[in-house]
């Protein structure tokens, strides 16, 4: 028996509100159609950890062979966003990818537990997107700060899934209807309990914090005006679309946006120079 949650903006104030149905209904006993509801981030983190590689389809697809044990990024919480929000894309940036993953929320304070007793302090379950703006994919000395702690690259949602299993479950991304990542839980080297027990053996994990899990292989490059929805088999769609920002990466400070060898390659996958690339319109404002 799975129960969902979410967050959205009820007449002027963030309530964290029940489906039922097609129907959210507030504590209160208010109620709101879904179709009509302001969606916000369904929790709020104080941290957010993502896992580098983890399903066996990307692994391959990188060419790359898993270390002994998962590596780790942070998103910065300032990136979260929400289902049926805007992602942005800053302008003089090309190479914004999609990455659909599930998203682990922490129900309890963990720190030194197990694998055999993360579950226990596992609330439920989200879909999360795990964009990254690869034009800065040569800088931050490989920490991927600029790359994925962007504002607006971490949306979240639609809701928070309690009592759903991980196990043998599908994920597929679709952009603008057709569908570009199609993966299953079985691939994951490391599972959902393993993530959570391996990151709170030095880092405490406190209630509302999201680990974001890994995504399968076809990563690609998303373009103002495309719609991106992460679809996972018993959590549901989160569904979100790609704006240009409305000024440029200043250009008198900080690294700049670069378009090398591995910045290509990683947007566009391994064997880009074969492929002809889609060459994306930096006046695209559709």
């Amino acid at each position: 028996m799975t129960t969902e949650y979410r967050r959205i903006l009820l007449d002027g104030n963030a309530v964290d509100v029940r489906r039922d149905g097609d129907t959210l209904v507030a504590g209160d006993g208010r109620t709101v159609a879904i179709a009509d509801a302001t969606h916000l981030p369904p929790v709020a983190p104080s941290k957010i950890v993502c896992v580098h590689l983890n399903y066996s389809s990307r692994v391959e697809e990188m060419m790359t062979t898993l270390p002994p044990a998962p590596t780790y990024f942070h998103k910065p919480v300032s990136a979260l966003n929400a289902h049926e929000s805007a992602v942005v894309r800053p302008q003089g940036c090309k190479w914004l990818n999609y990455e659909g993953e599930i998203a682990i929320v922490i129900g309890r304070t963990a720190r030194n537990i197990s694998p055999q007793e993360a579950g226990d302090y596992i609330r439920g379950y989200s879909i999360g997107n795990d964009y990254g703006l690869h034009d800065f994919r040569d800088t931050d000395s490989g920490s991927m700060l600029r790359v994925k702690g962007a504002d607006t690259l971490c949306p979240i949602g639609p809701g928070i899934v309690e009592g759903w299993d991980f196990r043998d479950k599908r994920i597929r991304t679709l952009v603008n209807g057709e569908v570009r990542q199609d993966g299953n839980t079985r691939e994951m080297k490391w599972d959902m309990h393993y993530l959570v027990a391996d990151i709170a053996r030095t880092i405490t994990l406190q209630p509302g914090d999201v680990l974001m899990s890994g995504t399968p292989a076809i990563s690609r490059t998303v373009y103002p005006g495309d719609v991106v929805e992460v679809e996972v088999e018993g959590l549901g769609t989160l569904r979100n679309h790609i704006v240009e920002g409305p000024t440029p990466i200043r250009s008198d400070v900080g690294a700049q946006p670069t378009e090398s060898e591995e910045v290509l390659s990683t947007a566009q996958g391994g064997d880009w120079e074969f492929r002809g690339i889609r060459k994306p319109d930096l006046s695209n404002t559709h």
